[in-house]
């Protein structure tokens, strides 16, 4: 049992288009979309969701009217402003969007008028899809905690994947760096960067791979799109060669990619026979065939 974490040093690059295409050539694998915060592979994978879970990460307080009395320390004690006055009623409320969840209003209220409880802030999913089972989520808006609903998601993943003796775990990873990314690449066996010709894309992905390397996960680097700037993906290549990452491929700017997300499907199966589908097989025969990949590390 190993696992894949799809990876980019910003959004755009064509992460999910890709983990949507490995997908359809993997057997005996499932999917794991960990970019909570803005999950889409659900847009290509069309899930038939068969188990909806909430989530509930952090606290809110909410103050109760008829038991405040108006005195005002809580509105003196919130560093974030969330405390509002009641215009014209003497008491207060507090705004949910502007809440951190520190819980010091609710105590040292005087008159125990604020309550602080748990919230739920998003959902995740099981669901079937036509290439296999699908684990996702979708983060509510405004809300944080999005690497606790990662963590989440990737537990469920490979609960499942060792108790149906599932081969591949393909995780379609946030962008960046932060912590939802973070949560997303332990007990991973690598992570492919997808990066683009560009000199930002050069900057996100040499830091995706400093991350990587920092938890001692192998990295492997593909650029999409990169006829675009030739020179910056020859700079790419360079730079991976350098780390030591083994360059799996680059793929050109193809429209085929953007008519297989309209219809809802990955470009294997929209246009299977095509060329760039072809370097899309290749990249995913290297992958496969990293020495990373040939290890069970998923437990």
């Amino acid at each position: 049992m190993k696992e894949l974490v799809i990876l980019s040093g910003k959004g755009g690059t064509g992460k999910t288009s890709l983990t949507a295409a490995f997908a359809s050539l993997a057997g005996n694998m499932m999917l794991c979309d960990a970019d909570v915060d803005a999950a889409d592979l659900h847009l290509i994978m069309d899930p038939d969701i068969q188990e909806t879970h909430d989530f509930a990460g952090g606290y809110e307080a909410e103050i109760i009217p008829d038991a405040c009395t108006g005195c005002g320390q809580c509105m003196e004690l919130c560093r974030f402003d969330a405390v509002k006055p009641v215009e014209g009623a003497g008491i207060f409320y507090i705004d949910g969007l502007a809440c951190e969840g520190c819980g010091v209003c609710a105590d040292l209220c005087p008159e125990s008028a604020i309550k602080f409880e748990e919230k739920v802030c998003g959902q995740w999913f099981a669901s079937s899809t036509r290439f296999g089972e699908m684990i996702h989520a979708r983060l509510g808006i405004a809300e944080d905690n999005s690497g606790r609903l990662v963590a989440l998601v990737r537990d469920e993943a490979r609960k499942r994947v060792l108790a149906n003796h599932i081969d591949l775990l393909l995780t379609d990873g946030p962008p960046g760096i932060g912590c939802p990314v973070i949560a997303s690449i332990g007990h991973a066996n690598a992570v492919l960067i997808v990066t683009e010709p560009t000199v930002s894309g050069i900057h996100d992905m040499e830091r995706v791979a400093q991350l990587a390397a920092h938890f001692k996960i192998p990295a492997m680097v593909c650029i999409n799109k990169y006829d675009l700037n030739t020179d910056q993906a020859r700079a790419i290549e360079a730079i991976a060669e350098k780390r030591n990452m083994e360059f799996v491929g680059k793929l050109p700017f193809d429209p085929a990619f953007t008519a297989a997300m309209v219809q809802g499907k990955s470009i294997m199966e929209t246009h299977g026979d095509s060329p760039v589908a072809t370097q899309i097989k290749e990249i995913w025969n290297r992958i496969m065939a990293h020495p990373a990949m040939k290890m069970d590390r998923l437990c």
